[in-house]
């Protein structure tokens, strides 16, 4: 039992690094090199598994502004990839390392560069923030976590993966699922932050978050507390109250 708390200790002590831009500290037992791996990997799948757009025109327009909001991002040693994928779902994501996938679903919303610079900026953000590391890490944890606390009370062996089951859904909703909209939160700031740096307008932020808060406006969604994204109204009023904090110079 001292082996296992001495453990936990040691996992609980492990990986202190602070975001961009935010300056929080976080909890993560990855390193950089293990993390940019399993995104290089993952990127090889997505590939393989999904129709890449033959749009020479549009993949050159996303790699363009890709790689404006690279260029500022301070992470010269990522290997930044600008992917477009023919698929209709309103969505866009950063693998580890700098592989970033955009449907053409959510391009169909964007209306110009600088609000397709807002997903960019916002996805990018994630992986600068290695907030997929960090989750994994805080997850680990978790799981760790239940195991040598169903050992400290003593909780019959035959119980104990009952119990580490009950104990992960407790983490999830009051650790891992907040964290998940403190996630977007923060990458909604960092990205905003880059777009601006890199010389796009902050103000369309805005103006694309309300274009999808209409969007889902009328569809049925998952009560906030139980998101891992802010609620609509949230978002847009946090980035409103961000974009005056941008510094007068770039």
């Amino acid at each position: 039992m001292r082996i296992g708390l001495l453990f936990l200790i040691g996992v609980l002590m492990a990986g202190c690094t602070k975001t961009p831009v935010t300056n929080r500290s976080q909890f993560i037992l990855l390193s950089s090199q293990e993390e940019m791996s399993m995104g290089a990997t993952e990127a090889k799948k997505v590939v393989e598994t999904s129709k890449v757009s033959t749009d020479k025109a549009l993949q050159a327009r996303i790699k363009r502004i890709g790689e404006r909001i690279a260029a500022v991002s301070g992470h010269s040693e990522y290997s930044w990839e600008f992917t477009v994928i023919e698929d209709d779902t309103l969505n866009a994501f950063c693998l580890p390392g700098g592989k970033v996938f955009f449907y053409t679903g959510i391009l169909k919303v964007t209306e110009n560069d600088d609000q397709i610079a807002t997903v960019m900026g916002h996805e990018i953000a994630h992986a600068l923030a290695r907030h997929g590391a960090e989750r994994l890490s805080m997850q680990t944890a978790s799981n760790v976590g239940a195991q040598v606390l169903a050992a400290a009370l003593n909780v019959p062996s035959q119980y104990q993966t009952l119990y580490s089951q009950a104990y992960g859904v407790t983490s999830q909703v009051g650790l891992i699922l907040p964290y998940s909209r403190k996630f977007e939160n923060e990458a909604d700031q960092i990205g905003v932050y880059l777009m601006w740096k890199a010389g796009y307008n902050p103000q369309q932020a805005l103006k694309f978050w309300e274009k999808m808060a209409a969007l889902s406006k009328n569809s049925q969604k998952t009560p906030a507390f139980l998101s891992t994204h802010p609620a609509d109204a949230d978002r847009i009023i946090a980035i409103k109250a961000y974009i005056p904090q941008l510094p007068a110079q770039r």
